[in-house]
């Protein structure tokens, strides 16, 4: 099982991004929540306010799920940062079969 970390512009990209992804099967589920965030882009600090997704996949699925969020995300270079996790024999079993 993987988590997938990705920042967002707002709550309604992220909310696209991670339907989209459950439709295709490709991520069984999404919690999204608001963030505060502090970042240097083209040389300007940015204090914005973000939506991250973070969404729960089986590890097979790591670079089509990369692939898709570049895809359908409005940020030149989004951060899309995996983890390989665990969890309950029965999260992951429902993680595996969807």
């Amino acid at each position: 099982m993987i988590l997938v970390y990705c920042p967002c512009k707002d709550k309604r990209e992220a909310k696209s991004i991670a339907k989209e992804l459950i439709a295709k099967r490709l991520v069984a589920c999404a919690n999204i929540f608001r963030s505060d965030s502090l970042y240097v882009w083209k040389n300007k600090l940015h204090d914005d306010k973000e939506a991250v997704m973070l969404l729960k996949a089986k590890d097979s699925d790591k670079e089509k799920i990369i692939k898709e969020i570049r895809r359908l995300h409005s940020y030149d270079l989004p951060a899309i940062i995996t983890f390989k996790a665990g969890a309950n024999k029965e999260f992951e079993d429902w993680i595996k079969n969807g």
